[in-house]
């Protein structure tokens, strides 16, 4: 047995190397996508052949998901798997191996162990670390490759915050604290309070691979609104319970104070103190951001770009709007790819955060993130919150006279007044730069009006959709078998409709792949009467591509003939169901008793299915994994595998069996036994 006497985590080496020593020298912290390295020490001779590594983060962790991985050591080229391990050097009874984690790998705290096969039925526990985003590598979704941007929205913990008018603009110093070292616990408790986590922990962990997902998150987190968040808001100038949001100079003390009283929020903030805290927690996860001040930034209730201003006939202003114009507002810019999106790269780059809570996104009081260059653009049907976040920079202000019969007349429309001099610290100096070219055309241009014109026109469409357009299952989909749908539609009028209807795979990391099925479907929609039309994805299709935890992403676009604005979407996620396979023990559940696993598999296809294996494996009962081939199962019939095993350990385990072909990828099934102690009379 190769036992380990020691292992070498390497902090201060590794952190100073993953730019993280700012935080601590005293534990592991590291950047997904780049190598760390660790030393193993054994009293006796190691052999890097037989090592096997496992990393894993987060409550019910599975390779599935993402939030574990199961390794070994490679002497020359680099292992397929996500994460992979080769050996720097070594000595008799020392190997020092290079880690190279996953670049799109969960963020958050790990433990890592390690064992020899087939020697140690459960790993050595080598240690935990921390594994965060980073900006450095050009895989990560939040790579920036300006090294001066890199160390003025990721590395300062210094910064410049603006506020007053447009007229009168006024910087407020602030200390961010990214590095300070309570602040990362507190940033990693902050994701584990928030709802999703609560609500489903494995999927929460697992999705923590994305930054988009994360900075949803810490958007909602910042405030207290639906959750245990970090800050309530004030905007009554009545502060006590609390401190004035001016008080604050810096995000640590704030973060400290919620952390210090159990978590529950601190009293109080406004929009800059909002913006200012959430900066501090994406660049201490390793996401670059910036804060950024709009003047005269509307606020549009209704979502229909206007800021309706109303006035009686005797000049006083009475409430019947909900819509607002703030002197200033602060929101955060973060640096992100946005793959989710249709037109990828274009869209990636800057992405607007605002964790002040204003309007409801997806039922939480969240912003983004959305895309500035869609902001620019005036794309108000792209996610998240786009509409909202067009109308702070570049909404029309309209003001109306209100009569003492209640009748209104148009006064004043100002195209111009809302978004000025959006604001932001400047690379490598004190020096306030003005971006609001970033969010808009020139004021008073062709090109500014054409973009309103185009967001006005996004909005409306998705204001007026069908009545009705969803994709339904007619059956449960089933792995080897096409996959049988109906798209409904039903609207006002009667339609000229093309469908469009295609199929993609996509990964557990959210990514898609490429098209893997299309149909084009005429069809001929009356008024006000519901049309069902049938499609199948065929198993020819799909089957190849649908491994591990990925899915298929049905989507149709309607596209209306007659008018070539129109177009509609439908999108259903589909998971079809694998084929079953059986799992059974016979014989004496005792200790050193010999026993029988039997399983089953019927091949559910109209084809033979080729190069099939069985697998079988369970810590303390089966020493040595079982294989069985079958070089082809024709079709309807069965294999049957029987493995005689003892159990050499007592206690409950679980067999676990894989099935694995060229047309199905790792069916696999499970049984729990539970065996007793042998004991010698």
């Amino acid at each position: 047995m190769q036992a380990l006497s020691k292992v070498d985590l390497h902090c201060e080496k590794n952190n100073e190397a993953h730019k993280t020593n700012g935080i601590s020298t005293e534990r592991l912290i590291v950047r997904r996508g780049q190598s760390f390295q660790l030393t193993l020490h054994s009293t006796q001779m190691l052999d890097a052949n037989k090592l096997v590594l496992t990393v894993q983060t987060g409550p019910e962790h599975s390779e599935d998901l993402g939030t574990k991985s199961v390794f070994g050591v490679s002497q020359k080229s680099p292992s397929k798997k996500p994460w992979h391990a080769k050996v720097k050097e070594s000595s008799p009874t020392s190997i020092t191996l290079l880690i190279h984690s996953h670049d799109f790998a969960s963020i958050g705290q790990y433990t890592l162990s390690v064992k020899t096969q087939p020697d140690m039925a459960e790993g050595h526990t080598a240690g935990t670390f921390v594994l965060l985003f980073n900006p450095w590598c050009k895989k990560d979704w939040v790579f920036l490759a300006s090294e001066e941007e890199r160390q003025e929205y990721f590395m300062n913990e210094q910064g410049l915050l603006y506020r007053g008018s447009s007229e009168f603009i006024s910087d407020l110093a602030w200390y961010f604290g990214q590095f300070e070292e309570d602040i990362l616990d507190i940033c990693l408790k902050l994701m584990e309070l928030n709802p999703k986590c609560l609500k489903n922990a494995a999927e929460d962990f697992s999705a923590r691979c994305n930054p988009i997902y994360v900075s949803r998150v810490i958007s909602a987190m910042i405030n207290c609104n639906n959750d245990r968040g970090v800050l309530l808001g004030n905007w009554s100038g009545h502060y006590r319970g609390g401190k004035s949001p001016s008080h604050w100079n810096g995000s640590v003390d704030i973060l400290r104070q919620w952390r210090d009283s159990d978590y529950h929020p601190v009293r109080f903030g406004q929009c800059w103190v909002f913006g200012a805290v959430m900066c501090t927690v994406m660049r201490c996860l390793g996401i670059p951001c910036r804060p950024i001040t709009n003047f005269a930034s509307a606020h549009d209730t209704h979502g229909n770009l206007i800021i309706d201003d109303f006035y009686s006939d005797h000049g006083v202003e009475p409430k019947e709007s909900e819509d607002s114009v703030w002197n200033y507002h602060v929101w955060t810019e973060a640096w992100m790819k946005r793959p989710d999106l249709p037109g990828e790269p274009f869209y990636g780059g800057w992405q607007v955060l605002d964790p002040t809570p204003q309007e409801l996104s997806e039922g939480v009081h969240c912003c983004g993130p959305a895309p500035v260059k869609a902001v620019h653009e005036g794309h108000t049907d792209l996610k998240y919150d786009l509409p909202f976040v067009f109308a702070e920079v570049n909404a029309d202000q309209v003001t109306w006279l209100v009569m003492a019969d209640g009748s209104k007349k148009r006064l004043h429309s100002d195209i111009a007044s809302v978004g000025q001099n959006i604001s932001t610290k400047a690379v490598g100096s004190d020096k306030r730069q003005d971006i609001t070219g970033n969010y808009k055309h020139a004021e008073g241009t062709e090109e500014e009006r054409k973009v309103f014109k185009e967001a006005k026109r996004r909005i409306d469409k998705l204001r007026n959709p069908m009545s009705a357009l969803k994709i339904e299952e007619k059956s449960k989909p089933v792995n080897g078998k096409d996959i049988e749908l109906v798209i409904r539609l039903q609207s006002p009028t009667a339609q000229n409709l093309s469908l469009h209807a295609n199929a993609q795979v996509l990964l557990y990391n959210g990514m898609l792949e490429s098209n893997i099925w299309s149909e084009e479907i005429p069809v001929k929609l009356l008024a006000k009467k519901e049309l069902a039309v049938p499609f199948k994805v065929p198993f020819s299709e799909y089957g190849s591509h649908l491994q591990g935890n990925n899915s298929i992403i049905v989507t149709v676009i309607v596209d209306d003939k007659e008018n070539t604005e129109e177009a509609y979407m439908a999108e259903r996620n589909i998971v079809p169901e694998n084929p079953p396979i059986s799992i059974s023990v016979t014989g004496t559940l005792k200790q050193y008793h010999r026993m029988l696993v039997e399983i089953i598999f019927d091949n559910p296809l109209e084809v033979a299915l080729t190069n099939c294996s069985i697998t079988v494996t369970a810590s303390g009962l089966i020493r040595r994994t079982r294989e069985a081939t079958v070089d082809s199962l024709p079709p309807g019939k069965r294999v049957r595998l029987l493995v005689p095993f003892t159990p050499y350990r007592a206690g409950k385990k679980k067999l676990v069996a894989d099935f694995d072909c060229d047309q199905f990828r790792d069916i696999k099934t499970s049984c729990n036994v539970d065996v007793k102690l042998f004991r010698s009379t």
